[in-house]
């Protein structure tokens, strides 16, 4: 079964037809957000002071609606290939090339 285990979100997934790929509990080097957007956001907002909460979100979900659809259908298929990569393997780790 896959990290998603509510019925809601199980009943949506199947009616939309998504393939569900098995994915390892605190895996880092398999969520997208770790290698794409995080890097990506802490470059745009490196140096910035936010006051509070408020801002802090806001500058967040500002720059996160900067990302196209494109960037996140790349980085899916970038996460599709790391996942085929790390278990093609036995799940050993790779070195950066």
């Amino acid at each position: 079964m896959g990290p998603y285990t509510a019925m809601c979100v199980r009943w949506f997934l199947a009616q939309q037809q998504v393939t569900e790929l098995f994915h390892p509990l605190y895996s880092p080097d398999l969520v997208p957000a770790d290698f794409f957007h995080f890097p990506r956001l802490k470059l745009t907002l490196k140096g910035n002071r936010f006051s509070n909460t408020s801002n802090t979100q806001a500058a967040v979900t500002m720059e996160l609606n900067t990302f196209s659809k494109e960037d996140f259908f790349k980085r899916f298929q970038h996460l599709y290939e790391r996942y085929e990569k790390r278990f093609v393997d036995d799940g050993n780790y790779f070195k950066r090339q």
